[in-house]
Formats: structure tokens, C-alpha cells, sequence
């Protein structure tokens, strides 16, 4: 019956409009074979075959969005360097809005991923190696990005925000987030680090360990889960709280319902996690800008979650996939 309910908000995710703000990534996947250790010291030494670049960050939940039907429009930072161009020359070959970047004179965020294995074999990641810049936004930097901000949130029907960590997120640009969604635009937000600064916004979206973090409850068991999950709505004065848990599937909490625990879509045999928060989010704020229920949402965000980790590095889920997982 909830397969029944869901299948026709997917036709409705077509154009709608969704923000993406947050920190980009730039996603370089190097690709080696390996065949002996180092006589240098007890590594594998990999010959290097391939690499190339994704979208990562809020650069891949934009890509998701654009993957289901709708229309991404990105709001963030580059720098001035060679994985600056490939996020924009990537947002733009997948059709993805990208007027709402700034260029600064800072470098692009980079997770370099190292996979490697034999002739015959699957290649798996051995090394991640992150090159970040979290300093803070240069005033005229923070300026320019929240005027972008407002321009593209004027006719959005949806603001996601996607909070790596990463410096974008300020509490000036916080600030306008919330305000944005006192003015009635609907507002979600995955924050990795700084959960509690997005009170008043529609939603948020956090994981485990981002509620253990942000309530100080350790969620050995259902009922401490559901006691941080509402900890959670009453803090933020969010009318949803979507907790991912894993193996276990999600949680959603609302203002005087009781908590929806929504059991793991498909397998539980993970192949890859990258990005996968980034799936779930995109698909809540599209599904909500689709005039979805939070029930129907968050159900269609379990989906594709569960569909987003049986792929390698940060993947996307078509329409498609989602009607087949739904039987449809």
C-alpha cells in the first residue's frame, strides 16, 4: 500500500526547482593496479592507470537532484584552481545551474580516493587523501555568495543545505538560511558538525552519530533514540527531525505524532556509504517540494538510500531505480 502511495510523487518530482547550498567537493577517484609491497616500507605500491573527477559534497546532492527529474541550482564556493573548473565544468555538463558559484581565492576542496587491486579484481579504496580549507569566508566572499543565495532562492521551491564543515556555512549565512525559511521557503539541511545553529528550518536530516553529538544521548536502544529525536524537534523548532540510521533504516520525529521507525530498504550488504547522505536529503526536499507528506518522504528517502549504498564512491538514483525498488 505505501508503494502504491509513493510511485506518483516521482512523475512530480519533474522541475521542481531545488537550491543547493553548502560546501563543494571536488571528488578525484585515482585508479592503480597493485601486484607487490614497497621495499621502502610495508605499503602497497600502486601503478597508477586512470583517475577522474565527480561531484562531491553539496556539488553531489545537486547532482542527485538533476539525476530525479529536477532542477538543481548550486550556491557555493570554488577556488580559482584546476578543481574549481572541473566542479563547474561537471555541474555544467550534467546540466546542473551554476550562477550561483563563487570564485575565491582559496582552493577548491579535493577527497582524493585510491583504488587499487590486482589484473582480475575489483579495484578497492586503499588511501583517501582530503585537501580541505575551512578558514572562514573573506567578507566580500560571504557577501557575494549570500546575494546568490537570494537571487536563486527567490523562485526555488525548495532550499537544500549541505554543511560539510568546510567554512562555507558562517553564522551570517546561517542567518539568512533561517530567515529564508521564516519567509516560508521550505528549508532542509544535513549538517555534519553544527546541527543546533538551523533552528527554524523545515527539516534536518542527520545521521547517528551527528544526534549523539547534538543531544549528548548515546542511542543504545529505541527508546533513547526516539528521546533524542524529539530533544531534537523541540531544540530546533523544526517540524521534522530524519535520523539515519544505518542498518537499521530512519527514524522520523514530528511535533505530537508518534516516531515513524522505517525498517532498511533492500539488502543490508553495503558496498559504498560516500554520498549516501547526500541521496537521502535530495530526495526529501524533492519529494516535500512535490507536496509529499514528511511520512511519504522520508520513506522514498529510505529507498534510495538503500539503493545509493550498493554503489561505489558518491552515486546518484535515477527514477528508474526508485519505480523498480517500488515495484512499479
Amino acid at each position: 500500500m505505501v508503494a502504491l502511495n509513493l510511485l506518483p510523487l516521482i512523475d512530480r518530482f519533474k522541475g521542481k526547482r531545488i537550491v543547493v547550498l553548502g560546501d563543494l567537493v571536488a571528488d578525484e577517484y585515482v585508479y592503480g593496479m597493485t601486484s607487490r609491497l614497497s621495499r621502502e616500507a610495508p605499503v602497497l605500491v600502486v601503478r597508477y592507470m586512470e583517475h577522474e573527477f565527480r561531484l562531491g559534497g553539496a556539488a553531489n546532492a545537486a547532482h542527485n537532484v538533476q539525476e530525479l527529474a529536477g532542477r538543481a541550482s548550486v550556491v557555493g564556493v570554488v577556488g580559482e584552481d584546476v578543481a574549481g573548473d572541473h566542479v563547474i565544468d561537471t555541474c555544467r555538463r550534467y546540466g546542473i545551474a551554476h550562477q550561483g558559484i563563487v570564485r575565491a581565492a582559496r582552493p577548491t576542496n579535493v577527497k582524493t580516493r585510491i583504488l587499487a587491486g590486482g589484473v582480475h579484481t575489483t579495484k578497492q579504496q586503499v588511501l583517501r587523501l582530503d585537501r580541505e580549507d575551512a578558514t572562514p569566508l573573506s567578507t566580500t566572499v560571504e557577501s557575494r555568495l549570500i546575494k546568490k543565495l537570494e537571487q536563486q532562492a527567490a523562485s526555488a521551491d525548495a532550499i537544500l543545505v549541505s554543511d560539510y564543515g568546510l567554512g562555507m556555512l558562517s553564522a551570517r549565512v546561517i542567518k539568512v538560511v533561517q530567515r529564508l525559511a521564516q519567509r516560508g521557503h521550505l528549508v532542509c539541511v544535513d549538517s555534519r558538525f553544527n546541527l543546533l545553529a538551523f533552528s527554524g528550518v523545515t527539516a534536518v536530516t542527520p545521521n547517528e552519530p551527528e544526534t549523539q553529538a547534538a543531544t549528548g544521548s548515546d542511542l543504545a536502544n529505541e527508546q533513547k533514540l526516539c528521546a533524542a529525536g524529539r530533544k531534537l524537534l523541540k531544540e530546533l523548532k523544526t517540524q521534522a527531525v530524519l535520523i539515519k540510521r544505518g542498518r537499521q533504516g530512519m527514524a522520523l520525529f514530528r511535533p505530537k505524532t508518534p516516531p515513524l521507525l522505517i525498517p532498511i530498504a533492500g539488502s543490508d550488504e553495503v558496498a559504498d556509504v560516500t554520498g549516501a547522505g547526500d541521496t537521502v536529503i535530495a530526495i526529501f526536499s524533492l519529494a516535500l517540494a512535490a507536496s509529499a507528506t514528511f511520512e511519504q518522504a522520508a520513506c522514498l528517502a529510505n529507498i534510495a538510500g538503500g539503493l545509493s549504498v550498493m554503489k561505489a564512491g558518491a552515486a546518484t538514483v535515477s527514477p528508474r531505480e526508485l519505480r523498480q525498488a517500488l515495484g512499479g
